[in-house]
């Protein structure tokens, strides 16, 4: 089984960045901690700034890969571009989000890409990844 994690734009900023919201630990080493947990699967990271790039890279891997876990960032909210880049792949994409974004900004409430997504996971900070994983090792 073969999983790709993508994060959008800040999220490389992890560790760093509002601590009170996303905590004190960088991407990178938590997703040092989720391969060991998961052994038996490959997973894949992937970060970019640019919303371009994270097309690309999602219909590059989108009909051959098992899953996608998604945190599009900001994107979320504004990029109907990722929503049919999404639409046009075949590989199943679940959306995670670190925050409870519902709980945020109001312009946070909405989610553009959530209805082409096969789920959504929000809220249990870097967590939520975990839970994506599980969810795809479990669905097949």
């Amino acid at each position: 089984m073969k999983i790709l994690l993508i994060n959008g734009p800040n999220l490389n900023l992890l560790g760093k960045r509002e601590p009170n919201v996303y905590g004190n630990r960088t991407f990178e080493d938590y997703f040092q901690k989720l391969k060991n947990s998961f052994p038996g699967i490959t997973l894949e990271y992937f970060q970019s700034n640019v919303e371009g790039v994270l097309i690309d890279r999602i219909q590059s891997c989108g009909f051959s890969y098992d899953g996608i876990i998604l945190n599009a960032g900001g994107y979320t909210h504004t990029s109907v571009a990722l929503r049919d880049a999404i639409s046009a792949v075949t590989t199943p994409v679940v959306e995670v989000h670190i925050s409870n974004t519902l709980s945020r900004e109001e312009f946070r409430h909405t989610s553009l890409i959530g209805a082409v997504c096969r789920g959504c996971i929000m809220g249990f900070g870097l967590e939520s990844y975990r839970l994506a994983v599980q969810f795809f090792a479990n669905d097949n």
